[in-house]
């Protein structure tokens, strides 16, 4: 057997019934914890562009959107890049659950310091979220992979059990860090207790940190009772030392090469995201090694998946400023945040999750394979920036109605949960022995990637031209409706390829 972490698994013979129930019962363990943390990255993801473009009168710094969106998108590509050398270190030195514990601590501080209104602790912020982020994300996953076996039909369920505990902390941030920031309530608030309402926006940063210390506190009672997936080597020669330095070294090239692309004159290397691992997935599957064509089939999995969260993760950018800038706030005469609006892709998680998971426990063997779920989860993303076209059209005439962005967010969401939970029960069942953890930083960096893409994306965006916001739709709509086609027609070698047959 190639999965290490096949010991660790329950048999399947428990699998029976809906819900915890059916599943391993380190997987409640593991949702609260993922929970928590989701509610401190989502609370302070809604914010973070809204705040560096608000005027530095009102407590913000005053950037331009061009520059806000570059920060917001390399940012978030740190975010995930970083779980490369995260993966590595926890399969070579850490381990998955003492790698959770650093990296959740290290994301608390980082938004501990963005509590505080200086420039210098904003940025300081930001490097520890993404550095503890890049421990956390790709263990915690790698942990839920280890409570099943190679061939549990359970797997799939379970992740999506999992999946839903990521959206109802993001469903629930936004609405509570949206309302800190944002609320004139809220700053009247701290206006009568003697504190400036200019720095609300601080107050929902703190917030999100409270968040992730619940989640740390949470984890570091239940952590022994969970097995890493990959027992951490005892010897660490000269070899292991090198490594380390490689995963170092591309991690920190890749990073300065996505930032030269913001240059003008180096946007070219954008084209580097997509042609790299195109060269890697032909090399792996021109190989005899089973592991190389397993490894080839991550990367077709990994193309597709950068083009998803580069149209998706506009979330936090073109989606965040068309809902403040040209949708009305308001429902029935009840006026909100506009940061509530990034509560409506959780909540249709929440809604459809459990529907979606008791969907492929019922059809079993006979659900779609993963690539033909990748492709739908493309389909269901392309009908959603079409759906936009009608309201960038009418923007022209005032703020539009808020159906629109909800409308949206569920066609998004519905790809979402065919992509998001698959692709990660995916990677930890298709993935050589010994390379779990860095096969799921290999899964997160197509998230990085492709979020540096949507904040490159959203800086282009105006609210002073619809003309300009229906021809950005309709080209982003087509290219992720190619994307699709071509997904459906390599199901038949992604499936080879992920079973490393020739």
């Amino acid at each position: 057997m190639r999965h290490s972490f096949m010991s660790s698994a329950v048999p399947e013979q428990r699998s029976r019934g809906l819900g915890f129930a059916a599943h391993p019962p380190g997987l409640t363990t593991l949702y609260f914890t993922e929970l928590w943390e989701r509610f401190s990255y989502y609370g302070m993801r809604a914010l973070l562009v809204l705040f560096m473009i608000a005027p530095v009168e009102a407590g913000g710094l005053g950037f331009a959107t061009p520059n806000a969106g570059s920060i917001y998108g390399s940012y978030a590509m740190a975010v995930y890049l970083l779980a490369v050398p995260g993966g590595f270190i926890a399969d070579r030195l850490l381990g998955a659950k003492r790698s959770v514990l650093f990296g959740g601590f290290t994301i608390a501080a980082g938004h501990y310091a963005l509590a505080i209104p200086t420039l210098s602790t904003f940025y300081l912020g930001l490097i520890l979220i993404a550095l503890g982020t890049g421990l956390f994300k790709p263990n915690i996953s790698a942990l839920v992979g280890a409570l099943y076996s190679h061939d549990d039909l359970r797997r799939d369920s379970g992740f999506s059990l999992f999946y839903m505990g990521i959206n109802i902390g993001a469903f629930f941030a936004p609405i509570v860090t949206g309302f800190l920031a944002q609320s004139a309530m809220f700053k009247g608030w701290l206006s009568a207790a003697g504190f400036d309402p200019v720095h609300s926006w601080h107050w929902g940063f703190g917030a999100a940190g409270v968040g992730m210390t619940i989640s740390m506190l949470l984890f570091a009672r239940k952590m022994r009772e969970l097995n890493n997936p990959d027992p951490v080597p005892e010897a660490q020669g000269p070899i292991f030392k090198r490594q380390t330095l490689y995963i170092i070294l591309a991690t920190a090239g890749l990073l300065a090469l996505a930032l030269l692309s913001d240059v003008s004159g180096f946007r070219w290397l954008r084209w580097l995201f997509i042609i790299v691992p195109l060269v890697a997935v032909l090399y792996g599957a021109s190989r005899p090694s089973p592991d190389a064509r397993r490894l080839a089939a991550v990367g077709i999995f990994f193309i597709a998946a950068m083009i998803f969260w580069a149209i998706f993760e506009q979330a936090a950018t073109t989606l965040a400023l068309f809902a403040d800038q040209l949708t009305r706030n308001d429902v029935a005469g009840f006026s909100f945040p506009s940061a509530w609006f990034q509560s409506a892709n959780p909540i249709f998680v929440i809604l459809l999750t459990p529907l979606i998971a008791a969907l492929w426990l019922k059809l079993g063997a006979q659900q779609p394979s993963a690539p033909a779920k990748f492709g739908l989860a493309l389909v269901f993303l392309a009908c959603g920036f079409l759906l936009m076209i009608p309201a960038a059209n009418y923007a022209a005439e005032g703020r539009v109605s808020p159906f629109w962005l909800i409308g949206l967010y569920f066609l998004f969401t519905v790809g979402e949960l065919l992509l998001s939970p698959v692709g990660l029960s995916t990677m930890t069942r298709i993935a050589p022995a010994r390379m779990t953890g860095l096969v799921l930083g290999v899964w997160f960096l197509a998230a990085a990637l492709g979020n540096k893409l949507a904040g490159d994306i959203g800086g282009a965006f105006t609210a002073s031209d619809p003309d300009t916001l229906v021809l950005s739709f309709l080209a982003q709509a087509g290219i992720v409706a190619a994307a699709a086609a071509l997904m459906f027609a390599l199901v038949p070698v992604v499936k080879r390829l992920s079973e490393g047959d020739n």
